[in-house]
């Protein structure tokens, strides 16, 4: 009996083992398979194969084939640097898997106000621009990226000054008199646009070769999300990050040389000795024959430099352990066209991205770091070049040494010169030291913990700081001719800025597949300080002594406003095929008074994807969806008129302590008083309401897309200055409610491949915008004019008025010699024929807007090289030619002061003697095109070894304008249409390599 229990154990212990040994062979198992680059079926060498929640991985060889063994049920993970991360569930033997680009992944998401969307699920009238389609060459400002790329978008640059901003305009602004820049948030951090003392640009700030992506928002439900500051459009920033994998290292570099393309046309000193000698002999008055000088001086040629830049990049991305980052380093060093104009940045970023508690919380920390110093070049120079008598010499011995060496033009019988003659252009520069530097820090940590208990459910937090600094000293030597009174001038200044934000949401989102429907919540409530620290000193002579009237009445000032925010979201689809967002936003904010600070601005959107219900089994058609919003957005950036008025509490009589040249006299003693400032305590809300209707398309698999955008806008309580009648209020003009503007256009997008092939494609887009804006109200208000010119005193060329665009220009009609078509000078039309010719006779006359904006590129790839054009244009807008108005005259030749000037060459054609500043005459056609870029790229592949990736490339930007307008640049940042700016754009030319390791 024993020995047959035994026997049994025996059977029954083998039996186990062996069908034990067999379940342990059935649950292991070996898989093997290839990765491939899903853009063209290339292997993936190197890329990553991990069984989820172990230890166990492998990597592909250089075929991109692996082999694993791996449990029954378990989850491959695949990765690599450069692509998205992929998770499988083992399905077999063999698993081939396609790895898509992390380029590719981002290009079908886009950011969004606070998230990001697929771009085919898109509701609004949103365009993201990602780093491969930005604008090429050397650019020190990163809203330069965007010029040309979005249909709507302006961007404008000031000049050819190194490290210079830009006016950057979304259908053509919402206002007339508050700002009218768009709100620009960084990673999430919405910043304030107004520039910080020490800084050209604040947006220099930020390293472009560290941004990855630009979304401009453009319709209310877009933008609603923003509430207050959101009138005009958002553009979102948003930095490079880490990604899983090996670290990777990047290297670039770029060397340029920017050239000045055009001058201003002025008359040559041969020229200038003609025009003297013949009036000489015509009115024999040899006053002026005997100031002539003997030298042929180009001043221009004396002020301009060839300014070289060189740019550095250095970055390493991947993970260290499980933690993803990102960080970069850079310098750049740039001149501008204008002689001691200089410009220095070096940045470093920061972003870490880990995931915790099994993937439930998320973090991510961005923060960036840059050091700016400038020198800055008297821009007051190129006016004088254009101004300056050109028979004079730079240098001057006769004055053995006096102001500097520098010929000036000096008061007769004596070494001093004449207080309103021009300035030597070379001295302006080369005697004034104008230096400063600037820090800012701005970064942000956000948490998304998805509740263990509710997944669907997240709560999140976003705090975010952006701190600047910025100081510096303008120095005016003792011997320069304009600060001679004083000894030279010595000054000082200094401010910071810091902006605090905090917000704190739920995110709740679910897929509820039984009736194919996808939602998502959101529910805000943010915070956000901006406090400025103000720091005033005394200026001094190079004699140590006090300037007059420069001695601050304090020596310290914090001005500060607030905003907090509610905020409600919610995204609806069905089926893939229909989709609703709705949202409201309510603010507060401090500028306004307790009765009025608070706005609600409310948006909806629908989006309905057409060809999902009517054109599902066409081939041809790859996509169509229709797309439809409303929205109210908010204004609350008010500008100042003045001294008295304060924009921080427009709503408040805020009273100042009057300065050394405004006080009382008491005997012997000077007592300051306190003065109110201009106010105005119904100041409320400008808000904006915008509809907007798109069609987004495709056609033979996107190779054909685009969209087409139709959209209204229409603002109610503009704020704007206003005159004031005496004893009215405490200043002659103020800002408050006026009035309404209405703007409407339609866009139009096309992006196509016309060619394609293995070795060859093709790539070009366009978009074109018309955009319209008129005043339908100012109130009780007549006509205000507007748009002060240089020249006389208190001359104003534009005019605010119902009906007509903003600043349309307010002129005379000139009158023309029926036999010679020549201008006669101050002959105008009697337009209402009265018998007399005065202001009852000037006229509206076009408008410095454009009607139509125009941006085109292209780009031919073959094999390894890459070719490409870019181009912008601006048609039916107008200038003011202020350059001409003011200089073309034989007045500005003949100064009454005695001495001789320059004039624009525009005189040899007008002959005139005196200026006739309101004419139509000076009002010309600026419509232009420019071709921006030309680049041409090699990617050499791998070198050194097979360890290094080398890509070179070339380019030339400003390459051509191609305009009617006379003037010396028809791209003009001005509003207001006044072209007196003569500082020219460069034409650049850039040398760069980029290399991957």
């Amino acid at each position: 009996m024993k020995k047959s229990m035994k026997t049994c154990f025996r059977f029954f212990s083998m039996t186990l083992a062996v069908l034990l040994l067999s379940a342990a062979a059935m649950a292991q198992s070996v898989v093997t398979g290839k990765i491939t680059d899903s853009k063209d079926g290339s292997p993936v060498g190197g890329a990553t194969v991990t069984v989820k929640g172990t230890q166990r991985s492998t990597q592909t060889a250089a075929d991109g084939t692996y082999k694993l063994t791996v449990a029954y049920g378990s989850t491959l993970v695949f990765t690599s640097v450069g692509f998205g991360r992929q998770e499988i569930a083992v399905n077999g033997a063999t698993m081939n898997v396609s790895l898509v680009t992390s380029s590719q992944q981002l290009s079908d998401l886009v950011v969004v106000a606070y998230g990001t969307r697929k771009k085919s699920d898109l509701t609004s009238a949103i365009t993201s621009i990602s780093s491969k389609d930005f604008q090429k060459g050397a650019i020190a400002s990163s809203e330069q990226l965007l010029q040309g790329k979005v249909a709507g978008l302006q961007i404008t640059t000031g000049g050819g000054a190194a490290g210079g901003g830009s006016t950057i305009r979304i259908r053509g602004g919402s206002s007339i008199s508050a700002s009218n820049d768009p709100l620009i948030v960084i990673d999430g951090v919405p910043v304030d646009n107004n520039n910080l003392p020490g800084s050209a640009n604040l947006l220099n700030t930020i390293n472009p070769n560290d941004i990855e992506s630009m979304s401009v928002l453009k319709d209310a439900s877009a933008t609603s999300l923003y509430g207050s500051r959101a009138s005009n459009g958002v553009i979102l920033i948003t930095t490079k990050k880490g990604l899983k994998g090996k670290i990777k290292f990047n290297f670039n570099t770029q060397l340029s040389a920017g050239a000045v393309a055009k001058k201003v046309s002025v008359l040559t000193a041969d020229q200038i000795r003609t025009i003297i000698n013949t009036d000489a002999m015509t009115s024999g008055n040899n006053t002026y024959k005997s100031l002539l000088g003997s030298a042929n001086t180009d001043w221009q040629d004396q002020i301009f430099q060839t300014a070289i830049g060189n740019d550095n990049n250095l970055s390493a991305s991947g993970a260290i352990g499980n933690i993803p980052f990102r960080i970069s380093g850079g310098y750049l060093n740039q001149d501008g066209i204008l002689k001691t104009d200089h410009f220095n940045r070096y940045s470093t970023a920061l972003n870490l991205s880990p995931k915790f508690l099994d993937d439930h919380l998320s973090i991510n920390l961005n923060v960036k770091y840059s050091s700016t110093s400038n020198r800055f070049a008297d821009q007051g120079a190129v006016g004088s070049a254009a101004a300056f008598d050109p028979t004079q010499p730079v240098y001057d011995a006769t004055h053995n040494g006096k102001w500097g060496g520098y010929y000036e033009w000096l008061q007769p019988g004596t070494t001093l010169p004449i207080d309103l003659s021009t300035r030597n252009p070379l001295a302006l520069l080369e005697l004034r030291h104008n230096t400063s530097t600037a820090n800012r820090i701005i970064g942000n940590v956000q948490l998304d913990y998805k509740l263990h208990f509710f997944p669907d459910l997240h709560l999140q937090a976003n705090l975010g700081l952006d701190n600047a600094n910025g100081s510096g000293h303008d120095n005016r030597d003792s011997i320069m001719a304009t600060d001679y009174k004083t000894a030279g001038r010595y000054a000082y200044y200094k401010q910071g800025k810091q902006n605090k934000l905090a917000e704190v949401s739920l995110f709740y989102t679910k897929d509820i597949k039984s009736i194919k429907s996808k939602i998502d919540v959101l529910a805000l409530h943010g915070y956000q300080d901006f406090l400025t620290n103000v720091s005033n000193y005394a200026s001094y002579g190079q004699n140590g002594v006090v300037i007059a009237n420069s001695v601050p009445t304090f020596a310290t000032d914090k001005p500060e406003y607030r905003l907090e925010s509610y905020l409600g979201r919610m995204n609806y689809s069905y089926d893939n095929k229909y989709y609703l967002t709705a949202s409201v936003r309510r603010d507060a904010s401090s500028k306004f008074s307790p009765a009025t600070r608070v706005g609600y601005f409310p948006a909806v959107s629908a989006a309905w994807k057409l060809k999902e219900d009517f054109f599902k089994n066409t081939r041809l058609l790859s996509e169509l969806k229709l797309r439809g919003s409303w929205g109210v957005t908010g204004q609350q950036d008010i500008s100042g008129t003045g001294g008295s008025f304060n924009p921080l509490y427009p709503y408040l009589p805020v009273y100042s302590v009057s300065n050394s040249s405004a006080q009382y006299q008491f005997g012997n003693a000077f007592i300051s008083y306190l003065r109110p400032g201009a106010y105005d305590p119904n100041i409320k809300w400008e808000t904006t309401t915008t509809s907007n209707l798109g069609l987004d398309f495709g056609f033979l698999n996107n190779r054909i897309s685009g969209s087409v955008e139709v959209y209204q806008k229409k603002t109610k309580d503009l704020l704007g200055a206003v005159p004031q009648a005496a004893g009215r209020n405490f200043d002659i003009s103020i800002v408050t409610n006026i009035g309404n503007l209405e703007s409407k256009g339609v866009e139009f997008v096309l992006n196509t491949t016309p060619v394609k092939t293995k070795n060859v494609t093709w790539d070009f887009g366009f978009n074109v915008a018309y955009n319209e804006d008129k005043i339908t109200n100012l109130g009780p208000s007549k006509a205000i004019p507007q748009s002060g010119i240089s020249g006389g005193t208190g001359n104003q060329i534009g005019i605010f008025d119902v009906g007509y665009a903003p600043f349309t220009f307010n002129v005379y009609q000139q009158v023309y010699d029926s036999k010679t078509s020549k201008l006669i000078e101050g002959l105008y039309e009697d337009r209402n024929r009265d018998g007399a010719v005065d202001a009852k006779d000037q006229y509206y006359y076009k408008k410095p807007a454009p009607d139509f904006l125009l941006g085109l590129s292209t780009q031919l790839m073959y094999n390894k090289w890459v070719l490409g054009l870019a181009a912008h244009g601006a048609f039916g807008n107008y200038l003011y030619n202020n350059f001409n108005s003011n200089s073309g005259v034989l007045r500005s030749i003949k100064n009454p002061i005695n001495f001789i000037g320059n004039a624009g060459t525009n005189y040899l054609s007008t002959g005139f003697i005196n200026n006739q500043y309101l004419t139509d005459y000076y009002i010309e056609n600026a419509s232009y095109l420019r071709l921006d870029n030309i680049n041409i790229g090699f990617n050499a592949g791998k070198v050194f070894g097979n360890k290094v990736s080398l890509r070179v490339n070339a380019s030339v930007q400003n390459v051509f304008v191609i305009t009617k307008y006379s003037g010396l640049d028809p791209e003009n940042s001005d509003p207001h249409g006044v072209d007196n700016n003569i500082y020219p754009r460069p034409r650049i030319f850039s040398l760069g390599c980029n290399l991957d390791f």
